[in-house]
């Protein structure tokens, strides 16, 4: 993986964690990992997208009608 070894990642890690905190680096991560599911999934051709998740989260929250 774009020849990163042990040492270099846990190098990252610890700039991470001096630039940003250690309270703020989970919410980076999955900001992370959800944008790289999001590319990959444009990548193959997959519709879904945050649009889409957005309006199921929407509708969800929604009180019922009486």
């Amino acid at each position: 993986m774009f020849g990163l070894g042990i040492p270099e990642l846990i190098l990252i890690l610890v700039i991470g964690l001096v630039l940003f905190g250690p309270g703020k680096l989970p919410e980076i991560g999955k900001a992370m990992g959800k944008s790289m599911h999001e590319f990959k999934d444009a990548i193959n051709g997959n519709e879904t997208t945050a649009e889409a998740h957005k309006d199921v989260t929407v509708a969800s929250s929604l009180p019922p009608k009486e």
